[in-house]
């Protein structure tokens, strides 16, 4: 794992651990190849599994993991990618068990569709009218607001949290839209 040494060359310990690492879904399973399914466990879950076993991190740290919305959905187009976030979840629950003595917590954070510096093409102007009536809030999501939930579960407020998937979202698939509501 040469890539996760030389991202911890240096460190002698760490107190909060952010694994951000994603790469994008590829198709649905009839345009999936083996290439593509093991570069999405790669980067997805192998890097961040790694990561996690190698990081010299100190008693009462804060591992936080990013996941997607995908797990809770069915979408053909995503199947792989919500496939090594599912796992992610998971492994987020069981090391919260196994490093919860120690005092380090470990959650996950599931944004929505969110616009960033590198995604903001994708969101075209039909595309982000339609996100936009599917979520409570009515708009898309932006990187502040996946920062800031990422900043609380690294804060000692957050300390009596721990192998929680927070939906970061802001209310996507919650129900129809209420009639009469802007």
């Amino acid at each position: 794992m040469e890539g996760v040494d030389k991202a911890l060359e240096g460190i002698d310990s760490l107190d909060i651990l952010v694994n951000n690492a994603a790469t994008t879904p590829k198709g649905p399973i009839e345009t999936d190849t083996p290439e593509n399914f093991d570069h999405l466990f790669a980067v997805n879950v192998r890097a961040p599994y790694f990561l996690i076993q190698r990081a010299p991190m100190n008693d009462g740290g804060r591992i936080i993991n990013i996941s997607s919305v995908a797990t809770r959905m069915a979408n053909p187009a995503q199947t792989s990618f919500a496939m090594t976030k599912g796992a992610l979840e998971t492994m987020s629950r069981t090391l919260a068990h196994q490093l919860g003595p120690r005092g380090i917590t470990v959650n996950v954070v599931a944004p929505g569709a969110t616009r960033t510096a590198d995604n903001g093409e994708v969101f075209t102007p039909e595309l982000e009218a339609a996100i936009e009536t599917l979520t409570a809030q009515r708009r898309l999501g932006t990187a502040e607001d996946i920062a800031d939930v990422v900043a609380f579960l690294a804060s000692d407020d957050a300390r009596w949290v721990t192998g929680q998937v927070l939906d970061a979202s802001g209310g996507l698939f919650l129900g129809p839209p209420a009639q009469g509501v802007q």
